[in-house]
């Protein structure tokens, strides 16, 4: 649930997104005040003319209208131009705003998202921004127009007449009353509408995106029903809402349409005594029309700035997260190519959500150029965790990992992030063309050389029996694929950004043995002359290292070739037996 914020002045913090637009500021005051302006003095040209009625002279009859036809025609050219600056400005704002916040949390890293949901993250960037549309786009606007109707309307109306003026400001406070009270009633059922109408989509979100398996296990009845409900549950909070809304309704009409009757009884029996005219008595009453609605229009106004205010306050916590990682004050420079020498000392690591238990416990090793080493051990060891440290996602809480020298720390993130290529043991499709996801890493390259990549990764002759070849779209997440096609596409997308260094986590676990064999071909070529580390659990992948590392608890217990660590007859002799089996018994 989305707290209402009391404190309005954190609206302040969206100053430095408007100040750009500054004109378009000043240009909607003006048409504003304009309108304003206008609103009030049309009252009187209605009088003139009610008035004009009882005048024998045509001319200045005429003259009545003419002079109303004008200030109507000026009054519709002021609105339109005030409606387009204040829409245009709150438009821009929040597209400014939605763009800093992307920008922001796109950079953060993974320990972020550790506590963070990302579904909050994009509920701040949607849903959050819209109600800041809607204060800039139209509530400021609209509640400087009304305070303004109201200040300015209570001067005509006493004014016109004092005595009617003195009666109005008596029935103020009843229309105020069910306004405020009912008002903060019908805040509370529409935050609580939101909130279940928000679980209705969450409810069919999650069974939407795993259909296969809600029908694999005939769970359709479940989820229809738990859909049903929360729908129901969103149906009966609307029809509450719905229902004080209309209360609320009945109640301000009764009493404005008596109000306004009232004047009208009380300034009928004045005309008839020749204390004010038709014309004057008809004004007052348009005044006092203006003065409710102000009245009115303002207290729903505040309920939204409230509303903005917290939605302000939760984009501002975004905007101003600290990351975990920190970016050196005075960054050093990296060559135009690097010859990919990487080096863990005395490395140890926790993970923010689990500072208990050691990732990484004082490891200690070096990668020399074009060397390629395997890493292998139990599911928890932390092999994928030490590509994670080289590419930074995080920093160790000790030691220091350093690439061709030069401490991660002291470098710019994309700098030595361009170094490298991963294949992740999850691929990640992004929902476009096959040559796209693949032309990721790499946007320049030409069709060509996304063609050759896909080749090397065995991955050509399933794109292109594609219904349009690799320009055919392959869904979110790359629905359209099966497993081992999506890691086929990511490996061609890391062989197509030809990195000095390659990391590999898992790269083949999801081929079937001919795929394997012939991507085990294109990354044997491509980590020739490239620093390579691999997390593997496939003999074929481990025996073609130069050098293993095995990793127990977070720690290095073994190092060494594959027929040396056999022989010793340690952890991965025992982890031989029970993963590499099937190439055992090749040999």
């Amino acid at each position: 649930r989305r707290a209402t914020s009391k404190n309005i002045s954190a609206l302040k913090a969206l100053w430095p997104f408007v100040r750009p637009y500054r004109g378009l500021v000043f240009g909607a005051i003006a048409a504003l005040l304009t309108t304003a302006i206008i609103s009030l003095v049309l009252p009187l040209a209605v009088s003139r003319v009610v008035d004009g009625f009882e005048t024998s002279a045509i001319e200045l009859l005429d003259s009545y209208f003419v002079a109303a036809l004008i200030i109507s025609l000026f009054l519709a050219i002021g609105t339109g131009l005030r409606y387009y600056l204040v829409t245009r400005l709150g438009e821009r704002v929040v597209a400014d705003i939605r763009k800093a916040v992307f920008d922001r949390m796109l950079g953060m890293s993974p320990a972020f998202y550790e506590q963070v949901m990302t579904g909050e993250v994009l509920s701040r960037i949607t849903t959050d921004t819209t109600l800041i549309l809607s204060v800039i786009g139209s509530s400021v606007s609209w509640a400087l127009r009304n305070a303004l109707m109201l200040v300015g309307g209570l001067g005509l109306l006493f004014y016109t007449s004092p005595k009617l003026a003195g009666l109005v400001l008596l029935i103020v406070p009843l229309i105020i009353v069910p306004i405020v009270v009912l008002g903060r009633r019908l805040r509370t059922l529409s935050r609580e509408n939101q909130d279940w109408i928000a679980s209705s989509s969450g409810t069919a979100s999650e069974s939407l995106l795993s259909v296969q398996t809600v029908q694999a296990f005939t769970h359709e009845g479940q989820s229809r029903a738990a859909f049903a409900s929360v729908t129901e549950k969103s149906f009966d909070s609307a029809r509450t809402r719905i229902g004080t809304r209309a209360v609320m309704t009945v109640l301000v009409m009764g009493l404005v349409l008596a109000g306004v009757v009232g004047v009208l009884w009380i300034g009928a029996r004045d005309v008839r005594d020749d204390a004010m005219t038709v014309g004057q008595l008809v004004q007052f009453v348009i005044y006092a029309v203006m003065v409710a609605g102000s009245v009115g229009a303002l207290s729903e106004i505040w309920g939204e700035l409230q509303r903005a205010a917290g939605a302000t306050e939760r984009l501002v916590e975004l905007l101003e997260a600290e990351d975990t990682i920190v970016e050196a004050a005075s960054v050093q420079p990296l060559p135009v190519q690097i010859s990919g020498r990487g080096t863990f000392e005395n490395v140890t690591f926790h993970y923010p959500s689990r500072p208990e238990v050691a990732a990484l416990c004082d490891v200690s090793f070096s990668v020399s150029p074009g060397e390629t080493i395997a890493l292998v051990g139990p599911s928890g060891a932390g092999k994928s965790t030490v590509i994670q440290l080289l590419l930074r996602f995080y920093d160790p809480d000790t030691g220091a990992i350093s690439v061709d020298d030069h401490a991660l720390t002291t470098l710019a993130r994309p700098d030595f992030r361009r170094f490298m290529s991963l294949v992740p043991q999850d691929p990640v499709i992004f929902a476009d063309t096959a040559r796209a996801n693949i032309r990721f890493g790499r946007p320049e390259a030409s069709d060509a050389e996304v063609e050759a990549a896909a080749k090397a990764a065995a991955a050509h002759d399933f794109l292109a029996q594609l219904p349009e070849g690799y320009a055919t779209y392959v869904g979110e997440r790359g629905v359209m694929l099966s497993g081992g096609q999506k890691q086929r596409i990511a490996l061609a997308r890391a062989i197509l950004r030809d990195a000095p260094i390659l990391l590999l986590d898992e790269a083949t676990s999801a081929l079937d043995a001919e795929s394997e064999s012939a991507v085990q071909a294109a990354v044997e070529e491509l980590a020739r002359d490239r620093t390579t580390i691999v997390v593997a659990h496939r003999l074929a992948t481990v025996k073609k290292a130069d050098r293993i590392l095995v990793l127990d608890a977070g720690r290095i217990v073994a190092t060494g070739t594959h027929d040396s660590l056999v022989a010793d007859g340690g952890l991965y002799a025992r982890l031989a037996r029970l993963q590499f089996t099937d190439g055992l018994a090749a040999e």
